[in-house]
Order: structure tokens, then C-alpha cells, then sequence
């Protein structure tokens, strides 16, 4: 053992022994001014049997004594954006590959259009909303500059005007991307650069930025988990974000949904009511965070605070909402009365009955028995989460209410199981069955693009579809057993992640 450092009395002791406060300690170098642990940090090569086996391919699990958050370059958030960009890159090139094709057109002036020909977007399984909406919803620079916009262009489909049908925040954000793709094509027409498809620049921009919301979304539900960043890791690699991302524009509400729950875990009531009412202007889903927020809120008598949010949400969406209500009335609320007039969707457990039973799905039966369903959903949810006699979690009860919206829902396009995926890495602490959730969901996609295929290019039976449907309906049905299962078992200690409601009381 080294003998420690010879000091003069009143002499000032070497930096190693004043960094620790410790005169016969040696250092070989001067030790780092913040000598701070998280030791508090859920490591999980220690924790996950499956984590820990691979870890062995690069020295093992962390050691009893190493350094944890010491590192300044590769902390869990940059590793994290890291992957996160890894498969969104891969999502682009997934859909930009194959869907943003160019041909020359057929006209005179020799011009390029894109090449969905021959159902390309089907059988190169790169069907994306964002694409084949471009058109559809009138936002190419030609329309643009006729004055086209969001709720006010209409178009005639079958003699019935036909508006854009899609919330008020999801259909701004299609405004401005138009208008920045527009700009864009001015730009490098302007300065000479090779030109685009209009429709690739729209698409590409929409991907930055959805891509941005998704970074934000993988941020606040790190945070949102602080002992254990390294649960997120499943959402970032998730199969689901890697064929979906970009499919439609559900990144948004799956934003503002990450954004509230961050907000709550900060206790920051009105903030958490701001995001609530941005993500219910977005989807539907972000609003059943009210309910789940009262739940807590009544287990720990602090209704001020579910008030609070509540208010905060309403006033949001109200206030977002009533300013085009009231310029466009009709294009407003045409996102409803499609919705209501729609038929049931292949993916719903409606068509499922209805295709094994011969049921006639008519849309006003289907709405209201998805009604009355959805509110049984709420009630049952309810009357756990006050029976519990574990602490409830505000992802646990927020991933039982999403879940049970899209299990007896009107429709359940694949894309929309991207609002379950960080609702399920926080409640579900089994990343093996989740990822093979995940990965049965995404392959759904295959047979789903088989549905819309020519007889004589289709590559799967109908028939197949239908199954692997019915499969991921009872997939969902098992984790959400197993989450109402882990919320009755004994009590045990209180989660970092439920904001001021730590200590609840007895159940109500």
C-alpha cells in the first residue's frame, strides 16, 4: 500500500486528498471537481436476465463499483437520439424507398410524377397517409396559391363535399409543411438546384419534423423515468416506430401525451392540461389523461389538482378548436361527421365478428355500442385503479384506457399502435414480451397491404389477415391482464414517476 502524502503541519495537502476530503488517500491524477453517483440508477445488465447475457459480448454486466453518470460524452439521452435517429433513418429510407419514386409523365412538357404505378405503394409495403394525402387534401403548391387551406377547400366526392377530416393541430401541421415544402421548391428553382418531386420535398419535411416530435417524445419519457433511462431503450427500437413513424401523423399526439406525463411528474398541473389539450387537438386519446389523472387525484384527495388539469385542458382545446369552429363551421365539424359515417375499420374487432358471423356492421350500431363499450372500459379502469392496494401509475392506468380505446374501437389502422408504445415501456416491465408484441403488430402490416393488391399480385390470403388481427386483439387483451394483475398484487414501494401523489393512502 502506497505510504500516504508527507504534509508540513499547516501546509496545504495535495488536490487528490482535498477533493475528498481524505489526507491519506492517493489519487494518480487529480480527481474531477463533481464527484456525484447515481447510484439511485436501475442498471439493466444487472436487472434484465436477457440484458445481462448480452452484455457479455462486451466485458458483462457493470461492475459492483463502477462510476455510474460520470460519463459526460455518452450519456443515456445522447445514446438514446442516437438509436432513435438510427430508426428513423431506416423508417425514411423504408418509405422514401420505394413511394417516392419518380417516371416521366405523359404530358408534353416531358415532366416527372411520382410512380405509384402498378400498386407499387402496396407491394413495396411503403404505403404512407403523408404521402397519398398530399394530393388528396389539396396541398401542392398549385392549390396553395389558389388559396387553398386546411377546413376551408372542399371537394366533391360522390356529390357530397368532402373536407380534410382531420384534427385541427394534425391538419395546421399539414399546412405548414406544405408551405415550407412550397418555399423549398422555390428556393432551388430559383438558384438553379436539381428539383424534386413537390410531393418528395412535402414528405421528406414532415419527416424532420415528425422525427423532431419523436426525439421530444423519447426525451420526456426518459425523464419522466428518471432511475431508469434505460427502460426507454425498447421504444427507441421498437418494430412499431421502425414501420410506422412515418405512415401518418400519429407522432404528434404520442408527443403531446409523453410532454403531459413529463409535466405531471414535475407536479405542474396547468402545464400538464396545456399538452393534455394540444394532444386531444391532435387524436382523441391524449383526453383520457383526465380521467386517469383524477383517478390518482381521488386515491390521494387532492381534486384541486385533477381540476387543475382538467380546466387547463379544456380551455386548450377550446381555445384551439373554437378558432376555426368558428371561421370554417362546416369544415370543422366534417372531422366528426366522417367519423361518424365511417365504416368499421378491417383491423376493428367489429369487422373481425362481422366477418366470421356475417353481422351486418352498420356505423350508427357500431358507434354506439363503441360508446357504451368505452365507457365500461373507463369504469373498470376506474374501479381498479382505486381498489388497488398498489400505487397506481399514471403511464400503468393511461396504457389500460389506450388499450381498451383501440380494442373496441371503430378502427385500428397499424400505425395508431404507435400511442401504445411508451404507455408500454413504462408499465410493463417485460421487455421480452413487449418486443414480441411489437414485432407481431408490425408484421401485421404485410398481410394489411395484401388486402388492397389485385387478385392477380396478391401475395397472401385474405384470410391471414383476419388471423393475425384476431391475434394482436387477444396479444393486447393478455397485457392489459397482466397489468390489471400486477395493480391487484400486495402493495409495494411507491413509484418515482407519479409526481406529488408518492404516498397514497388506503383504497378508496
Amino acid at each position: 500500500m502506497t505510504a500516504p502524502h508527507d504534509t508540513e503541519p499547516g501546509s496545504t495537502p495535495p488536490a487528490s486528498d482535498r477533493a475528498v476530503g481524505v489526507s491519506d488517500v492517493d489519487s494518480p491524477a487529480p480527481l474531477a471537481e463533481d464527484l456525484r453517483l447515481a447510484t439511485d440508477r436501475v442498471l439493466p445488465s444487472r436487472t434484465e436476465p436477457l440484458v445481462g447475457q448480452l452484455s457479455t459480448s462486451i466485458g458483462g454486466p457493470v461492475g459492483l463499483h463502477a462510476a455510474i453518470g460520470r460519463n459526460r460524452t455518452w450519456t443515456p439521452l445522447r445514446v438514446l437520439f442516437l438509436l432513435a435517429l438510427l430508426v428513423l433513418a431506416f423508417s425514411w429510407f423504408g418509405k422514401a424507398g420505394g413511394c417516392l419514386q419518380q417516371t416521366p409523365s405523359n404530358d408534353a412538357a416531358a415532366t416527372m410524377r411520382l410512380d405509384w404505378d402498378h400498386q407499387r405503394q402496396f407491394y413495396g409495403l411503403c404505403y404512407s397517409n403523408v404521402i397519398a394525402g398530399y394530393s388528396e387534401n389539396h396541398l401542392t403548391p398549385a392549390d396553395l396559391r389558389g388559396g387553398a387551406a386546411p377546413f376551408r377547400t372542399y371537394w366533391e366526392n360522390d356529390d357530397v363535399k368532402q373536407y380534410i377530416g382531420v384534427p385541427v393541430v394534425t391538419a395546421a401541421f399539414m399546412y405548414v409543411t406544405a408551405q415550407a415544402a412550397r418555399g423549398w421548391g422555390a428556393l432551388t428553382e430559383a438558384v438553379g438546384l436539381p428539383r424534386a418531386l413537390d410531393v418528395a420535398n412535402y414528405f421528406t419535411i414532415a419527416a424532420l419534423l415528425m422525427a423532431l416530435g419523436w426525439l421530444i417524445a423519447v426525451w420526456a419519457t426518459m425523464r419522466t423515468r428518471r432511475r431508469d433511462p434505460w427502460l426507454v431503450t425498447l421504444m427507441v427500437i421498437s418494430p412499431l416506430v421502425l414501420v410506422h413513424a412515418f405512415t401518418s401523423y400519429e407522432v404528434l399526439p404520442v408527443m403531446f401525451t409523453a410532454l403531459a406525463m413529463y409535466a405531471w411528474s414535475r407536479e405542474r398541473m396547468w402545464l400538464t392540461g396545456l399538452f393534455v389539450g394540444l394532444g386531444a387537438a391532435s387524436a382523441i386519446y391524449p383526453l383520457l389523461l383526465i380521467p386517469a389523472i383524477a383517478i390518482l387525484c381521488v386515491r390521494e384527495r387532492r381534486l384541486s389538482d385533477a381540476a387543475s388539469v382538467a380546466i387547463g385542458a379544456l380551455l386548450t382545446w377550446g381555445v384551439v378548436n373554437g378558432v376555426v369552429a368558428s371561421i370554417y363551421p362546416s369544415g370543422w365539424s366534417a372531422t366528426f361527421t366522417q367519423w361518424r359515417d365511417r365504416a368499421v375499420g378491417p383491423d376493428s374487432v367489429y369487422s373481425l365478428i362481422a366477418r366470421a358471423t356475417g353481422w351486418d356492421a352498420q356505423p350508427t350500431v357500431v358507434n354506439a355500442l363503441m360508446l357504451a363499450l368505452m365507457v365500461a372500459v373507463v369504469a373498470g379502469v376506474t374501479y381498479v385503479g382505486l381498489r388497488s392496494r398498489r400505487e397506481p401509475r399514471l403511464p400503468v392506468l393511461m396504457f389500460l384506457l389506450v388499450a381498451g380505446l383501440l380494442l373496441v374501437g371503430k378502427e385500428w389502422r397499424p400505425e395508431m399502435s404507435l400511442w401504445l408504445v411508451p404507455l408500454a415501456v413504462l408499465a410493463i416491465p417485460q421487455p421480452r414480451v413487449l418486443l414480441a408484441w411489437m414485432t407481431f403488430d408490425a408484421l401485421l402490416w404485410v398481410p394489411r397491404m395484401a388486402l388492397f393488391l389485385a387478385p392477380e399480385r396478391k401475395w397472401a390470403p385474405v384470410e391471414l389477415f383476419y388471423v393475425m388481427a384476431g391475434a394482436r386483439w387477444i396479444m393486447v387483451v393478455a397485457l392489459c391482464a397482466y397489468v390489471v394483475w400486477d395493480l391487484l398484487r400486495p402493495a409495494a414501494a411507491p413509484h418515482p414517476d407519479g409526481g406529488r401523489l408518492l404516498q397514497s393512502p388506503l383504497p378508496v
